[in-house]
């Protein structure tokens, strides 16, 4: 005893001389510096031994050139820190800042509610720099409160980094997070969640180094089996091959002070991660794991990672994983530390700035020390490579950082064994983290790593409508026995993941299920909107859906073994990354299905996805099961007008000239004709009989216009009657030049003339060219006509163009949407459709129909689709932005490796195939919904097309037209000769009354031949008489005769004007000559013309007028 009392008064007394020394030592120049020559260093330690070792290291110090300049001096002023805090603000006044202490180093008992939190408040109103070596709350981060303070152990919310790092390298993505609600626990869920968030820029490891046989380096090269094989294997390696982000899929906070944890630990057991992260006091830790321990949650199956404190509870379950910070408990270690980075900073210090006198005085609440600010800065950007804690640096807000780390493993009995270290390499600058798998027992007393999650086997799956993929069918229900969604069965579905050997029908239901569900065929699986009640929405309607993606589903679900619950998108879109709120740093979230997905209320989608980088950095997609690119829709241009189709062979000036040519040439043969000396034949008649027949109308000449020259049957029999044909007529030649042209039969009105028919041929030469080059181009127009475009592909300078006018457009927020925001060179293109974007592609579609929209922008399967479905829709140009179609999933999820092995084996089984062919192609079985109604969307290219009526549709109008004209024209025929017919009747009439007129006339004209020709008879007789000497008998003989009283006779005695009339005809037949000779006198009564009587007074002959009345 007395000899260690001797040796510790021997240590104080060389102490002591080394500071009077030290003391002694002057520098000349430093003597000429402003800056002061001495400096005090405070310490505010938590017993006797640190006092002792703080005021040691400093004596010592003053020989360290190195940290030291010549002429400085360091000085140390201790003290220890009083259980109540008040008095130990006014000790650090009374014994510190009054002997102008530069920094304080501060540190407080391990156990007990002590705290650095005065020694920090007190120091930091002055702005004295203040280094903590055991204070690890959190709470000294917040710069606003603890302005000056620094450490060098780190707080407890950086074993978050470790964590990230540890489960990264076991394999796990998914966990629970529990933490108290104190700001520890809060500030290491924010760590946590910063840190599994982002890829770490690597760690690596030194060759020389090499691991242990069986320990394990995160990073390297070639996963764990590399790293174990020893140093000579890369173990450097960047941790951007691990890029499999952990994820919390719940958070449990609870209040300290706990005494039962049993209701949140039941709702940790309901949720698929089995790895738990435990932030808590010892006493609240001791009750979780108690309460978990009678819940199971301790036994195999399930991680347990927990924070040094946690770690010290006495129940802390066999198999948990742990932190421990190396050298937390070596006080000296983290003394000399600290003072060694406080040298440093004040030697650069010294070296550049004008240092100033520290404050000495706490009741001068005066200007604030600026150099502590600046000495604050310097402390904080030194680096102490080889500290006795390792490597010593701080972080932005005085954090230490590259602290290092011991993974423990709690084994029986409580025993805590070392299976790993977190710690600083120094060739690569980096934290390097080896675990020895090997040696980890895990909870259950088992050697093998738990999966670290409960696969779940019945997934609720999302989709969308999109043809031919997914149709979906609106029914009304009435009562159905199901309820819901629509969910499969698997009854030998096991605990902890998909059973082995269980079959499912591709529906996932049995007959008889199946025939419960009213208004869905057997084909058809019912798939209400997400979240929709149970009864259906709104109205008791229900949709099943059917079609490519189902049949998949239906597929998966068979043999990857899992049940389902199918619905559709809430909103009816993929999904887009849009902004919460407009306001300025708003945060982004996914809308539609991706939403669904990343907010993990889905665990898959099974539609028309397209995987693109945008939607992989927040779901992951299986291997693609259809490949596909983009491509544009528009409608095909139609003609001018489809009614005169049958004249787009020629041109409207070739028409225009053969029409003049028919007319010029009927003219020309009229001419020719015309004026032809043989234009005209004369046709011969057949000689008559007499007394025969007349002869056929046709040989008959034309009647006369003067009403004479009838034909008369000749008196001679052996005489011939002859006629003149007319020339060819100007509507004859018209006639003649139409026929010629439209090939139909001439019966009459030919040329006669040579020279007209030469012509003739010539024309018809003519004829037979134009009709047969109509006809060749008449095929190549209508027969062989393809689809043609508008747009010539995405390349099209109309396109590229913002200022044509043409309207084009893709969805929002669609994978094509986003495409056109990454291309930069179709940025232009993309202002000007962003406007246009439609809500879904249905919507677009169908304006495309109706011509309100020019060109959709979409993918190809879809479009190629519409297109073979209504041959008014083509797609233009060829296919860009190639991508796939594939399977989306939660990240991380369990199922991915089996959705994309299974969708790989479909491809080489065909089911790809034959899905394309009944649901793309709409051919192979034939149980499509539809087939394809366009005939050029599945021929080839020299098949021909069918006419049909809008090609041929000018054609029949022209044949009705002319109908209606020939009805017209015979209308007016039957006008005009029912017209001309009353002409002719009153023609008639006239001509009737005027002949009756002049028969009258005629017949008194003979009565008064008569009379005239009795009374010259009588008085030629008397003359007769009067030379023979008998007048006197002859006229008693004549008075006794009728015709010797020719008075009386003429107007009474019609037998004597007739015999008169015969005896006139006779004396003409007897001399014809004397008859004629007598015309006269016969009017006049005398041969001189005199006449025999004369009538003052004549009576008025009747006019045809008065007879026709």
């Amino acid at each position: 005893m007395a000899s260690g009392v001797g040796a510790a008064s021997a240590r104080r007394l060389c102490f002591a001389v080394a500071l009077f020394v030290a003391s002694g030592i002057r520098s000349p120049m430093m003597a000429e510096s402003r800056n002061p020559t001495y400096y005090n260093i405070g310490g505010v330690l938590s017993n006797n031994d640190s006092e002792f070792h703080f005021q040691e290291i400093i004596a010592h110090l003053n020989f360290e050139s190195q940290y030291v300049p010549r002429g400085v001096t360091y000085y140390a002023r201790a003290i220890r820190m009083d259980q109540n805090p008040i008095r130990t603000a006014l000790n650090v006044c009374k014994y510190l800042i009054a002997q102008r202490v530069y920094a304080v180093v501060v540190s407080h008992p391990q156990t007990g509610d002590l705290s650095p939190a005065a020694v920090s408040y007190t120091s930091g109103f002055y702005h004295i720099p203040v280094i903590g070596i055991s204070s690890r709350d959190s709470a000294f981060s917040d710069k606003n409160i603890h302005v000056s303070f620094l450490r060098t152990v780190p707080p407890y919310s950086h074993q978050a980094d470790v964590w990230v790092q540890l489960l990264r390298h076991l394999g796990y993505t998914r966990v629970l997070f529990v933490h108290g609600s104190d700001t520890d626990g809060r500030a290491l869920l924010g760590r946590f969640q910063t840190a599994s968030s982002q890829l770490p820029p690597g760690v690596t490891l030194p060759g020389h180094l090499g691991p242990p046989a069986g320990i394990t380096i995160i990073g390297a090269k070639g996963g764990p089996a590399a790293a174990a094989s020893g140093p000579s294997e890369s173990s450097a390696s960047s941790m951007d091959d691990l890029d499999a982000k952990v994820q919390v899929e719940a958070v449990i906070e609870f209040e300290p002070g706990l005494e039962s944890f049993t209701e949140q630990l039941t709702e940790m057991k309901t949720a698929q991660a089995r790895v738990y992260l435990l932030y808590a006091s010892r006493t609240d830790a001791e009750v979780i794991f108690r309460d978990a321990a009678l819940l199971n949650m301790t036994e195999a199956g399930y991680v347990w990672l927990v924070t040094e404190q946690a770690l010290d509870a006495e129940n802390v379950p066999v198999g948990a994983l742990g932190l421990r910070l190396v050298n937390a408990t070596k006080e000296r270690a983290h003394v000399q530390d600290s003072i060694y980075i406080l040298a440093s900073a004040l030697r650069d210090m010294n070296a550049k700035e004008n240092i100033t006198e520290a404050p000495n005085d706490c009741d001068n609440s005066g200007s604030i020390w600026e150099t502590g600010k600046v000495l604050f800065e310097y402390i904080r950007r030194q680096v102490l490579l080889n500290g006795k804690t390792g490597k010593v640096a701080f972080d932005d807000n005085g954090d230490r950082i590259n602290a290092e780390y011991d993974v423990v493993n709690v084994r029986l009995r409580g025993e805590h064994i070392s299976v790993g270290q977190h710690y600083y390499c120094a060739e690569s600058d980096k934290m390097a983290l080896k675990l020895d798998e090997g040696a980890i027992l895990w909870p259950g007393r088992l050697r093998t790593k738990p999966e670290g999650f409960m696969i779940p086997t019945h997934l609720k799956v999302l989709t969308i409508e999109e043809k031919p993929f997914v149709y979906v069918r609106e029914v009304k229900w009435g009562t159905r026995a199901q309820s819901g969604l629509h969910s499969t069965r698997n009854p030998e579905e096991a605990f902890g993941g998909p059973s082995l050997g269980a079959s499912a029908s591709p529906s996932g239901l049995d007959e008889s299920e199946a025939a419960q569900i009213e208004g869905c065929h057997l084909d058809e699986i019912p798939c209400p909107h997400f979240n929709a009640s149970e009864d259906g929405d709104e109205g008791g309607t229900m949709y099943c859906c059917k079609g490519f993606c189902v049949d998949l589903l239906k597929e998966l679900a068979k043999t990857i073994n899992f049940t389902y619950s199918l619905a559709l998108s809430p909103d009816g879109q993929f999904g887009s990354y849009v902004a919460k709120n407009t306001s300025v740093g708003g945060k982004k979230e996914w809308t539609g299905l991706i939403g669904e997905l990343v907010t993990e209320r889905a665990d898959m989608i099974v539609a028309p996805l397209t995987i693109n980088p945008e939607r992989a950095e927040f779901i992951e997609f299986s291997k693609p099961f259809k490949y596909q690119g983009i491509t544009i829709l528009e409608k095909k241009p139609s003609r001018s007008s489809t009614l005169v189709s049958f004249l787009q062979p020629f041109s409207n000036t070739l028409w225009i000239l053969v029409m003049v040519s028919v007319h010029v040439v009927a003219l020309v043969l009229y001419l020719l004709d015309r004026f032809s000396p043989f234009g005209r034949f004369r046709l011969v008649a057949p000689p008559v009989p007499a007394g025969g027949p007349p002869p056929p109308p046709g040989l008959l000449p034309p009647p006369d216009p003067r009403g004479v020259g009838s034909y008369c049957p000749s008196t001679s029999s052996s005489a011939a009657a002859t006629t003149e044909e007319d020339a060819l007529n100007l509507s004859s030649a018209i006639w003649f030049a139409w026929g010629v042209l439209l090939n139909s039969g001439i019966g009459e009105g030919t040329p006669r003339s040579f020279s007209a028919r030469v012509l003739g041929m010539v024309w018809a030469g003519f004829a037979m060219i134009i009709v047969a080059s109509y006809t060749a181009n008449l095929a190549a127009f209508l027969v062989l006509e393809r689809p043609k475009t508008k747009l010539t592909g995405i390349n099209d300078a109309r396109l590229r163009n913002t200022m044509e006018n043409l309207t084009c457009a893709t969805v929002k927020g669609s994978a094509v949407d986003m495409y056109f925001r990454r291309q930069v060179e179709l940025s232009n293109m993309y202002r000007t459709m962003e406007g246009n974007n439609y809500d879904t592609a249905e919507d677009a579609i169908r304006d495309v129909k109706a011509g309100k929209l020019m060109a959709f922008i979409w993918d190809s399967s879809r479009l190629e689709f519409e297109a073979a479905m209504d041959c008014e829709l083509v797609t233009a140009g060829e296919l860009f932005g190639r991508s796939g179609y594939g399977v989306g999933l939660q990240k991380g999820s369990p199922w991915a490796d089996a959705v994309t092995l299974a969708i790989l084996d479909f491809h080489e089984s065909g089911f790809m195939e034959r899905l394309d062919n009944k649901w793309v192609l709409q051919q192979g079985d034939g149980i499509g919904p539809m087939g394809s109604h366009c005939d050029g969307a599945n021929t080839s290219e020299k098949t021909p097309n069918t006419l049909g009526l809008k090609n041929m549709a000018g054609v029949f109008i022209l044949v009705a037209a002319g109908i209606v004209g020939g009805v017209a024209l015979i209308v007016i025929e039957v006008a005009y000769k029912k017209h001309h017919a009353r002409r002719q009747k009153r023609l008639e009439l006239a001509r009737h009354a005027a002949d009756k007129w002049r028969g009258a006339v005629e017949k008194k004209r003979r009565n008064l031949r008569a009379t005239i020709a009795a009374q010259q008879q009588q008085q030629m007789q008397q003359r007769r008489i009067k030379s023979n000497g008998i007048n006197e008998n002859m006229a008693g003989s004549a008075s006794r005769s009728p015709i010797g009283n020719p008075i009386g006779l003429a107007p009474t005695s019609v037998g004597g004007v007739g015999s008169a009339a015969a005896a006139a005809d006779l004396l003409r037949q007897r001399s014809p000559r004397a008859a004629g000779g007598m015309r006269v006198s016969a009017i006049t009564g005398s041969d001189d013309g005199s006449p025999l009587f004369s009538n003052p007074s004549p009576r008025r002959l009747p006019s045809p007028t008065d007879l026709i009345v």
